[in-house]
């Protein structure tokens, strides 16, 4: 799987988590989602993304998202 499938996964699972447990604990899990939310947002026109970085390190491929 390339770093971008990767970066969309975890991002998707991370929103999904955080809903499940504003419902299930506190609503304060909320800020997760927003963080998340905020992250996306800003790695799409900087081009910086912390998990994408670890993701190279790790010796994940790059590649397009969708082909």
């Amino acid at each position: 799987m390339s770093i971008n499938r990767i970066v969309m996964a975890f991002a998707g699972t991370m929103i999904l988590v955080s809903l499940a447990l504003s419902q299930l604990h506190s609503p304060q899990w909320l800020w997760l989602t927003a963080f998340v939310g905020a992250n996306l947002l800003q790695a799409s026109f900087t081009r910086f993304c912390p998990l994408a970085m670890i993701l190279k390190r790790l010796g994940a491929r790059s590649g397009v998202a969708f082909s």
